[in-house]
């Protein structure tokens, strides 16, 4: 795939993602798609691979004149990724940050109960898990839900979007084990940019998408051991 691919919306992304990230289906994978965006493209994936979906919670922190802009994320179980270099740059005051996180952690725990329902979220401990998003702007969402996951004790760990920026897509690259980004532009503003339609995921659609995908059976059998590197892929650490 060229550098620079417009997708027509998040289905259709989630297709040509599945074609990429097909090598680990004998891996029995779990998929997890980050709400809300990524939920429509995991969704894909899952059905592909004939995977499990489950949706995983990040909010990223935004710069309070600048809310497009992240200072850092915050994931289930506590977590939370800042950008030290960003925080210093903007001169962002403790309570300033903890004005935002406080705000995000109550949305968070809100989208919590709506997507769940009282479900538990499924088990990771020494499985293969697809982490799955709509695109990787800055990686800051990506790199804490890549925390959060190993936190869960995944045994491996995939990244996996559409379309991101370099950047992003190389700072993902330093925690997770395999990065894979269809479409890496030399020129990124935004990842709505890259799709014909970018409508907002609303509520409603990642709760209708995680009942239609449920979970198989024996979704708590730990899986084969982590090989496969597919061809798009940026192992950790390069």
């Amino acid at each position: 795939m060229s550098l620079a691919t417009t997708f027509v919306d998040r289905v259709d992304a989630g297709r040509q993602l599945s074609a990429a990230l097909g090598s680990f289906a004998a891996q029995d994978p779990i998929v997890l798609g980050l709400a809300r965006g990524g939920v429509p493209v995991a969704a894909e994936v899952a059905r592909a691979l004939g995977a499990p979906l489950d949706v995983l919670l990040v909010r990223k922190l935004g710069v309070p004149y600048q809310p497009e802009l992240a200072f850092g994320a915050i994931g289930e179980g506590g977590t939370k990724v800042l950008s030290p270099q960003l925080i210093r740059h903007l001169t962002l005051s403790d309570q300033e940050m903890a004005d935002v996180e406080k705000r995000e952690r109550a949305e968070l725990a809100r989208r919590l109960t709506r997507y769940r329902a009282g479900r538990e979220p499924l088990p990771l401990n020494g499985r293969t898990v697809i982490i799955v998003d709509d695109g990787l702007a800055t990686g800051t969402t990506a790199r804490a839900a890549v925390q959060v996951v190993r936190d869960r004790g995944a045994r491996a760990i995939i990244v996996a979007a559409p379309v991101g920026s370099r950047e992003a897509r190389d700072a993902v690259a330093g925690v997770a084990d395999v990065v894979i980004c269809l479409s890496t532009p030399e020129t990124f503003r935004a990842v709505g940019q890259w799709y014909e339609d970018f409508e907002q995921t609303s509520d409603d659609e990642v709760t209708r998408l995680l009942r239609q995908v449920p979970a198989p059976r024996g979704t708590e059998v730990v899986n084969a051991r982590f090989t496969a590197t597919p061809q798009h892929s940026n192992p950790r650490g390069t």
